[in-house]
């Protein structure tokens, strides 16, 4: 089951973990290593998640001036985090890939950009992965990381059939794409019409090396389904949520994959949060 009790209602990104969306918990950890200018590209129930950003400036008293657009998109600025956001309706059926290249026009002079399916969070060191694809100069790189809180099973057999071993898929080598992506802005070049992000495009950096991966053995969580989201919920009310790098006081976790540093970086690197295709 997904997260039926809210997907009904409002788009995932706004799905909560404790007082705020998962959407808001993504950008602070975004904000946390200085980027703050963020682009979000709408899709289903794009008003909504307008709305909720326009709530936060009302109730914080910054609602005069809080709103721009003049023949483009809509622009706020959220004064109570120093954030800047742009709205991007990308269309309540686009792709992932086509998603990202209808923002094209909005990060033209960007040499880096981040971008996020916005339904993951990470203690990951973002400095590294931006100071990993400086060195290496691909056009792409994604953070991939192992299955976490995955009930299914690995199983090995014979051609006919014989089972050769059984394991949890959280116990192999399986690594995954975490949806923490680094990009040039070359990657436009590689997208055509109607291509989705990671099945054609990539498919062309990887035949031109131009794609890299970084593998993250830290915490990792995704929200798709119910379950998901009260593991989230629960660690947070707990206040040992391990994505909450931005406080101080957190508690100790328990938690076995954890990185080593959490350094601040100078980069001027601008996030960008993609919404994945269901709401």
């Amino acid at each position: 089951m997904r997260v039926r009790e809210y997907s009904e209602s409002i788009p995932k990104p706004l799905v909560p973990i404790g007082e705020r969306p998962i959407l808001w918990h993504i950008m602070k950890y975004y904000a946390h290593y200085g980027h703050k200018e963020f682009i979000l590209c709408l899709g289903w129930k794009a008003d909504v998640i307008k709305e909720y950003f326009h709530d936060l400036n009302s109730k914080a008293c910054h609602a005069a001036n809080e709103s721009v657009q003049s023949n483009g998109p809509e622009q706020i600025r959220y004064d109570e985090e120093d954030w800047d956001i742009t709205f991007v309706d990308t269309g309540t059926d686009a792709c992932v890939g086509q998603r990202l290249k209808a923002v094209q026009p909005y990060l033209e002079g960007e040499e880096i950009f981040l971008a996020n399916y916005a339904d993951g969070l990470t203690d990951l060191p973002l400095p590294n992965i931006i100071d990993s694809f400086r060195e290496t100069n691909p056009v792409g790189m994604f953070v991939s990381v192992r299955p976490t809180y995955c009930s299914f099973h690995s199983v090995s057999s014979q051609q006919d059939g014989t089972v050769r071993s059984i394991e949890p898929l959280v116990e192999t080598d399986v690594w995954m794409n975490g949806g923490f992506f680094t990009f040039s802005h070359e990657i436009f070049d590689y997208i055509r019409d109607g291509e989705d992000l990671v099945d054609e495009p990539f498919s062309r950096l990887i035949a031109a090396s131009k794609l890299r991966t970084m593998k993250f053995d830290g915490f990792w969580a995704c929200m798709d389904t119910y379950k998901e989201k009260e593991l989230l919920a629960d660690l947070h009310a707990e206040g040992s949520a391990p994505w909450e790098i931005w406080k101080e006081d957190r508690r100790a976790v328990s938690y076995s994959r954890r990185p080593g540093t959490n350094n601040l970086s100078n980069n001027t690197s601008r996030p960008m949060a993609l919404g994945p295709k269901e709401p």
